[in-house]
């Protein structure tokens, strides 16, 4: 695949943090865990931050899912049900994405979902359309695959593999599908990479916390607070990651995700797979920290004010 040039000059602008109200889709496998939904969540309840035009449900496969595509419907009825407590209309506004991840080189899946994410991105706009991509970027990649062009309009920001600097690159939404994941290194599309260790995991709560700011404010407090306490149990001590609240987090303030301009990584053929550095690759944002602290008192007071009309 022959991706369209960007100037580096032009891929660093595109790339400087995002402020005022961004233009964003969402790209997520909505089932897989309890991280998806918070997000979710986060973006539709930050109107004054974040212009949602979209949401697709991306393909996974765990032991919640019996196929890629199997997860995608099931992430698919999940946006729905997140939508509904949030008295947001789905129609026309929550797209299927691929029933399976990419089968091979140059051979991107055709969805509704990827579909969509071109027809958007190719309308004009002053700022880029920015991508949050918190599953395998399969639909994202496809998009790519299938209108190249579409790299020169927007940002994608995904939740992906660990830090350049941490010991193996292996993550879930990196492994589920290697050719999506080569794909937006590969292509020059300016990326923002989120790690999970050890960034993205300071992003982690307890069932206390959880209940003690959401339990009783509305019925999308206590559909969150249920799920999560469901996925942790009542172990003293416990905590889980909402990893996925970095990609809201970034367009809301990127001052919570600090981010620093790096070479985009290449990915071994090893076991566990490793980032390999080029000098000579273009440039990626690539995040260093995360306020956990700042990120849920905007996410509890936003979900705590929240009534339905």
């Amino acid at each position: 695949m022959v991706y369209p040039e960007i100037a580096e000059t032009e891929r660093v602008r595109l790339l400087t943090p995002p402020t005022g109200k961004t233009e964003v889709v969402l790209d997520t496998d909505t089932f897989n865990e309890i991280d998806d939904q918070f997000a979710l969540t986060h973006a539709l309840l930050s109107p004054e931050q974040i212009d949602l035009l979209a949401v697709y449900a991306a393909p996974f496969l765990n032991e919640r899912s019996d196929s890629p595509g199997d997860g995608m419907e099931k992430s698919y009825a999940e946006i729905q049900r997140i939508l509904k407590l949030c008295g947001r209309p789905d129609e026309g506004f929550a797209f299927r994405g691929s029933p399976e991840f990419i089968p091979g080189a140059d051979q991107p899946v055709v969805s509704p979902a990827a579909e969509d994410l071109i027809k958007k991105a190719m309308q004009p706009r002053d700022k880029p359309l920015y991508v949050l991509t918190i599953g395998a970027p399969t639909n994202v990649s496809s998009a790519i695959l299938m209108e190249p062009e579409i790299i020169r309009n927007i940002v994608v920001v995904w939740l992906g593999g660990s830090g350049l600097d941490w010991f193996n690159a292996d993550g879930f939404n990196l492994d589920q599908d290697m050719i999506a994941t080569r794909v937006l290194l590969d292509s020059g599309v300016p990326l923002v990479h989120l790690a999970m260790w050890p960034v993205t995991t300071h992003i982690a709560t307890t069932v206390p916390e959880v209940e003690h700011n959401l339990r009783g404010r509305n019925a999308l407090a206590d559909y969150l607070a249920d799920i999560f306490r469901d996925a942790v149990g009542d172990q003293p001590g416990k905590s889980r990651i909402l990893w996925d609240l970095s990609a809201t987090s970034y367009v809301i303030n990127p001052k919570w995700v600090p981010t620093a301009l790096a070479h985009s990584p290449l990915l071994t053929d090893t076991t566990p797979k490793r980032w390999a550095t080029d000098p000579g690759r273009h440039l990626i944002r690539d995040a260093k920290f995360c306020d956990r602290g700042a990120i849920f008192g905007d996410l509890f007071a936003k979900i705590g004010a929240f009534r339905e009309e």
